[in-house]
């Protein structure tokens, strides 16, 4: 019986020596597909790049079937994915993302039809993948991908995506001396170059997305894409109102909540002093004069200086701001609009760091009521008889 092909899939080709032993080429991802061999020009450090190219590829090749109420046993799985980032993936935020992850998934169903995707497959995608956290986004996606296809009408019945259980929520917050010594880390670093410290000041600009962080509880993204006065197509802060608008006027409403909020007066006159010295401006936090994209490098970095551990992450500083809002007593409900949390979220995650959490419990266990017998001391005629 002929072997079944794998689909369009990555494979890594070893580099090539010539007889003197000097590389004529290095080792690098190429495209398998039957016996067709498409070279991606990414090296064998740039994978993620090669995912990229791999699930760019499949969705050129392999045209979107958009015939009307098909079994899942007669759609390929390329056909879902491919007519969801042609109809779907350039509305959303950081559309290649989305097709890396789904590239991977390819990669793993290969030319295989919707109606395999069970709990059984679903739960061999997530061993194989070996890390429960990617795979459970990666699934989610393809669990978009198919819902989509099915509401088109492409979709005879609705095929489920079983993911792996979600892990338990990071709640790692910073302590006064952590937060110091993070910012001190960013603020002081001098950048080495062939061995020797220069007077160049490469990391300050996460000294400031630290404390843009911590007086705001903003996600990574919405800061490092705000502007410092109002900017289309872009968050951006009031210097005169002291106002952050966290969310671009006029884009879509998501479930990560922006709600506009007023600035703490020290991170305001922090920001004021940075556009007027031309530290900050056009962005809030800028490196060379350009918008950060992503701030994850530079802040390991800083973390590792600092002393901390892997478990300090930019959205550290977000859990940071929601505990010390609830440990300084503020009402749940107002730190939830402030922070664009749901109450439910807050109080489920962050709650027990308020002073009041279970006070009233707290009193009434160590109240007697004159009314009933202390249950803990037991009745007057209990107490007779233990004499």
């Amino acid at each position: 019986m002929p072997r079944r092909s794998e689909g369009p899939h990555l494979k890594l080709e070893r580099a090539e020596v010539d007889a003197t032993g000097k590389i004529t080429r290095h080792a690098s991802w190429i495209i398998r597909d039957g016996k067709r061999k498409v070279r991606t020009g990414c090296r064998a450090d740039e994978a993620r790049e090669a995912q990229k190219r791999l699930a760019a590829y499949i969705t050129e090749q392999h045209a979107p079937a958009r015939e009307r109420d098909r079994h899942p046993s007669q759609v390929d799985v390329a056909d879902v994915i491919s007519v969801y980032v042609d109809d779907v993936t350039a509305r959303l935020k950081r559309p290649r993302e989305i097709a890396a992850r789904l590239g991977r998934v390819l990669e793993h169903f290969g030319d295989k039809k919707l109606s395999t995707v069970t709990g059984a497959s679903c739960r061999a995608y997530a061993t194989a993948r070996g890390n429960s956290g990617a795979a459970r986004r990666e699934l989610e996606d393809f669990r978009a991908a198919i819902n989509h296809y099915h509401h088109e009408g492409f979709l005879e019945v609705p095929v489920a995506v079983v993911l792996p259980e979600k892990g338990a929520s990071r709640e790692r917050w910073l302590t006064r001396s952590e937060v110091a010594r993070l910012i001190w880390a960013a603020w002081r670093y001098k950048e080495v170059q062939k061995g020797y410290p220069t007077g160049r000041r490469s990391r300050r600009h996460v000294a400031r997305f630290i404390l843009v962080a911590l007086y705001t509880g903003t996600r990574a993204g919405a800061i490092c894409g705000a502007a410092i006065r109002p900017t289309v197509g872009s968050g951006f802060v009031d210097l005169d109102q002291g106002m952050f608008y966290r969310r671009a006027p006029g884009s879509r409403e998501t479930k990560k909540r922006q709600p506009p909020i007023r600035m703490h007066p020290r991170l305001l006159a922090h920001l004021r002093r940075w556009e007027r010295l031309g530290i900050s401006s056009k962005w809030v936090v800028e490196w060379q004069g350009q918008k950060v994209g992503r701030i994850n490098k530079a802040f390991r970095a800083a973390r590792t200086d600092a002393g901390l551990g892997p478990d300090v992450i930019p959205h550290s500083l977000r859990h940071t701001a929601a505990t010390v809002l609830l440990q300084n007593g503020c009402p749940a409900w107002e730190a939830a609009g402030y922070l664009g949390m749901t109450l439910e979220v807050l109080e489920g995650i962050y709650g027990h760091h308020h002073p009041d959490h279970f006070g009233g419990a707290v009193q009434a266990i160590g109240t007697r009521k004159t009314s009933h017998r202390d249950a803990f001391n037991g009745t007057e005629r209990e107490r007779r008889a233990a004499r």
